[in-house]
């Protein structure tokens, strides 16, 4: 059974920079695509980035494309998302999520995804 351990989730001013870290046991990253997704107060979950098994490839959502670099390292087990100019609107929590699946083809469908993290919350505010 896998099970992720999320971390990095903080207050920070608009403009600023974290890194959520998402480390793996029970599996292999390079086995698994791996992705983030957000969710806030009464809307759905929505697919942030995504990272194939080799760690070559990764999609963005287009309201994070220039800013979010999604990366893995397998010699650490981790997946991490270096989130940088943060803007309000990118307040919500931040799951980790795995699954056996070509990102090239839905990477955005939930039910792709095996196993999914607690969540650890991002707020950007002044």
């Amino acid at each position: 059974q896998g099970q992720f351990v999320e971390s990095g989730g903080d207050l920070v001013q608009p403009g600023g920079s974290l890194s959520l870290s998402c480390a793996a046991s029970g599996f292999a990253v390079d086995s698994v695509a791996m992705g983030w997704f957000r969710q806030v107060p009464g809307k759905g979950r929505e697919g942030v980035s995504c990272i194939s098994t080799s760690g070559k490839t990764t999609k963005y959502a287009d309201s994070v494309k220039g800013r979010f670099a999604m990366s893995s390292d397998n010699a650490k087990n981790t997946a991490t998302l270096q989130m940088n100019s943060l803007k309000p609107e990118d307040t919500a929590i931040y799951y980790c999520a795995a699954g056996r699946f070509d990102i090239d083809f839905g990477w955005r469908r939930k039910a792709a995804y095996d196993f999914w993290g607690q969540g650890t919350q991002v707020t950007v505010s002044s």
